[in-house]
């Protein structure tokens, strides 16, 4: 373990350098992509010297308690603490998601249930909402296409925050790609029947500009006049945008901002962010249970999520989680859940070596 290190306290201080350079800030993204680095492996090189001053410690202690008994005590409390050092060390050099430390763009979409689906994932939104405040993550809406009921077709928010340990909104939120399922009695159910519908979420890395190159002759772009719900304006100009890239064929479109400027570069952001998911699954193939996670359809079958409003049960069926207090975790309590996840990951990578 601490061999692997080595490298990395080298690339800590040699990044210590650059940011001590004041040529570095002149270049935003070069100066963003350092800072960015620094800040994740500074909690791996703290947490080798807070281990090296334990150790050096302990030995202290030893070798006092072979003539004061007393220092016995003092021997058995540093153990302990070696130990929570040694378990924080193992997941920070434990192999992991090179994006785990950036930002996220968080999509969700409704699926087969029709207005219920909507509605669900308006449910959805909300819950992701109030788990970022009670995290302290920012949130910036991208793009939304509400339905007249309340609900969501289509909705695309970004989550931002600082990364602790090495883990940013993406690297905490990426398994909640997949297809949630919702069991309940739909408002527009007359007879009192339970329902079952889907919404899918995918979760995206919030990449920078210069992360992922694009050439205008890849791209397609589409102005239209955006519809529905936006305010005085929004649907009396061509401000909508639609930007195909042709060689993956992919398609992003917005149409949240009433300038066509703003709207495109919030689908070039969302289209920097799949391409760099759909890089990633390719990279990963079958190996990468995380990528295996995000599924592109929504359909009932392909559930990660079950959220059963009779029961109050919420139940994670990738790792069998299952908790009876379905209103907090509508009411944005999934650190439980997202905890669980983590610690599954960790031991897969650990028990593969694979990213």
């Amino acid at each position: 373990m601490f061999e692997s290190a080595m490298p990395l306290i080298e690339e800590f201080r040699a990044l210590e350098v650059q940011l001590a350079d004041p040529s570095l800030h002149a270049d935003g993204a070069r100066s963003r992509r350092v800072g960015r680095r620094y800040a994740s492996l500074r909690p791996v090189v703290e947490a080798l010297d807070e281990h090296a001053r334990l150790t050096g410690d302990r030995e202290a202690a030893l070798e006092l308690a072979e003539t004061e008994e007393a220092f016995a005590d003092e021997v058995a409390e540093l153990d302990a603490e070696l130990a929570v050092v040694m378990g924080r060390l193992t997941r920070l050099l434990a192999p992991r998601d090179p994006n785990d430390d950036a930002d996220a763009l968080l999509e969700i979409k409704s699926g087969e249930g029709g207005d219920e689906s909507a509605l669900f994932a308006g449910d959805l939104l909300r819950m992701y909402l109030r788990h970022a405040e009670n995290t302290g993550w920012k949130v910036e809406l991208l793009d939304e296409q509400p339905t007249d009921l309340g609900g969501y077709k289509s909705v695309t928010v970004a989550v931002k925050g600082g990364a602790i340990d090495g883990i940013g909104p993406y690297g905490r939120l990426k398994f909640e790609g997949g297809v949630h399922r919702v069991q309940r009695v739909p408002v527009t159910e007359s007879q009192g029947r339970v329902h079952t519908s889907a919404a899918g979420v995918l979760v995206m890395p919030d990449v920078e500009a210069d992360e992922v190159e694009l050439n205008d002759e890849d791209l397609r772009v589409d102005v239209y006049r955006a519809s529905g719900p936006g305010g005085q304006g929004v649907n009396t100009t061509d401000s909508a945008v639609r930007i195909t890239h042709v060689p993956s064929g992919l398609v992003v479109s917005c149409q949240n901002e009433r300038s066509q400027l703003q709207n495109r570069e919030s689908a070039m952001r969302m289209l920097r962010s799949r391409l760099t998911a759909l890089a990633d699954e390719e990279a990963a193939s079958a190996a990468s249970q995380a990528r295996k996670s995000q599924v592109r359809t929504v359909d009932r079958s392909e559930r990660v999520r079950t959220y059963n409003y009779p029961e109050n049960r919420f139940s994670d069926h990738r790792i069998g989680f299952k908790s009876h207090n379905l209103d907090a975790v509508l009411g944005g309590t999934l650190d439980p859940v997202l905890d669980a996840l983590a610690e599954q990951d960790l031991a897969e990578r650990l028990s593969s070596g694979s990213r």
